[in-house]
């Protein structure tokens, strides 16, 4: 979609959109609808269900995930299962964990089980190793439905038992979108010979792969998706965006597009407080405008890394104690915008229940829905997406307004850095472990991996 050139969003003219009824656009404000309407169109599926997700993880929610898609697929035989999740990670048993086999293993029990009943399913490398980036695309698509949401598929992300990981959760209903996002999941990614089943084994090595791996690299720090002319009748207007790396990422380029063009308010939900030092840039000189900046972000306490101390010590359980460093960091630098009301910084904290929600939101216009973590692993490394959409007469407004309300009823405000606690009064292991990063710098490097 070309926007006129008067318009005041000049920097949307090079993005496709697509436009759309603000009635196709779903909202969801709890982790158990989201839950149960998955189910609902997975059982109701005529056609097709791409999934894109980091890990279906083998346990209760991701067992049953697997068992309602070969259903689906035993009740019509003709509908196209197809799921894409990272190869690494799927290889791989948890962090902190000790040793285990990777959820390939799961995947393959349970095509045996269901055998001659087949669907598809595939291990996406998005680079040769997976610190060096991951598959993280987000985005069910469903017949004509895309399901959007930062969430992965789990116990916690489903709410399985009674604990939850709080993420974002949107439906939207519309066939050019669907297919645009279904098309790159076939053609960009399982068309690559990169991308392998893991259904069959042996799984190639990455040392095999790693030519195709390269190209599949080079052709995604480019790729976009693909929209046909926009002939809708809608007054909401959704692009969807992609990014990898730093050079020519639509997505970095829009994120930051999007928040210089902020005229009174910015709404921006981040699980790591880790900014890339151009969103951080972005922010402050905002601030200096009189923009009006509200920051959600977990307590530490409510970072899926966290590790309560009576648990034991495992130093990735040092992570949060990293990120509500760089939270106390900037909440010192920005002080005075917070005294001024300028600066709204809210820690998000229910009870044993974690936190990952991800989006901005500016001016009430501008709704941008992603999986982007906001950090800078999400800029540089790992394959991100969004769905950016453009509500110029506000119909989405309550809609959103009503996400926004739902997350705060859980955050209390920053009204100062001293609030946090200091390195000092973290466990010993925890201070011992963080000091020494600094001594030796390493923290810097955690900062850009993570």
């Amino acid at each position: 979609m070309q926007l006129a050139s008067q318009s005041p969003d000049r920097w949307q003219q090079t993005l496709s959109g697509r436009t759309l009824e603000a009635s196709s656009i779903e909202v969801l404000t709890s982790t158990a609808e989201y839950r149960d309407r998955l189910f609902q169109l997975i059982a109701s599926a005529t056609r097709r269900i791409h999934i894109a997700a980091l890990y279906l993880q083998n346990d209760d929610a991701g067992r049953a995930i697997m068992e309602a898609l070969y259903e689906a697929k035993k009740r019509t035989p003709d509908l196209d299962v197809r799921v894409l999740v990272d190869f690494h990670r799927a290889q791989r048993g948890l962090i902190g964990k000790g040793p285990q086999v990777g959820n390939d293993q799961f995947y393959r029990e349970v095509a045996q089980k269901y055998a001659p009943v087949q669907i598809e399913l595939y291990g996406v490398p998005v680079k040769s190793r997976e610190w060096a980036g991951v598959l993280h695309l987000k985005g069910f698509v469903i017949d004509d439905t895309v399901v959007y949401s930062g969430a992965s598929i789990n116990d916690v992300y489903l709410q399985w038992q009674e604990r939850y990981r709080y993420d974002r959760y949107h439906l939207i209903h519309d066939p050019v979108l669907s297919d645009s996002l279904s098309n790159f999941m076939l053609e960009d990614l399982i068309g690559s010979e990169a991308v392998v089943s893991l259904l069959d084994t042996p799984i190639p090595s990455v040392k095999a792969l790693r030519r195709s791996i390269k190209q599949l690299k080079m052709r995604l720090s480019r790729a976009s998706y693909a929209l046909p002319e926009d002939n809708g009748t809608g007054s909401v207007t959704v692009f969807p965006l992609i990014g990898l790396g730093r050079q020519s990422n639509q997505l970095n380029r829009t994120i930051i597009d999007m928040l210089k063009g902020a005229r009174s308010s910015v709404f921006i939900c981040t699980p790591y407080f880790n900014l890339p030092s151009q969103l951080s840039s972005v922010i402050g000189r905002l601030l200096k405008r009189g923009v009006r900046v509200q920051i959600v972000v977990g307590d530490k306490t409510a970072n899926d890394f966290y590790m309560p101390p009576e648990q034991g010590f495992s130093s990735v359980g040092a992570l949060p104690y990293l990120y509500e460093q760089n939270l106390k960091r900037f909440a010192k630098r920005y002080q005075g915008a917070i005294d001024h009301g300028l600066l709204d910084l809210q820690l998000w904290f229910d009870n044993s229940n974690s936190f990952h929600l991800k989006g901005i939101q500016v001016d009430d216009r501008h709704y941008l829905l992603t999986g982007n973590n906001l950090n800078p692993r999400a800029w540089a490394l790992d394959l991100e997406n969004g769905l950016l959409l453009q509500d110029n007469r506000g119909q989405l407004k309550a809609k959103f307004e009503r996400e926004r309300q739902t997350i705060l009823q859980h955050t209390t405000r920053l009204n100062n850095h001293q609030e946090l606690e200091s390195l000092n009064e973290y466990p010993a292991q925890v201070t011992r472990l963080l000091k020494r990063l600094q001594r030796v710098r390493a923290d810097l490097l955690l900062k850009r991996m993570l």
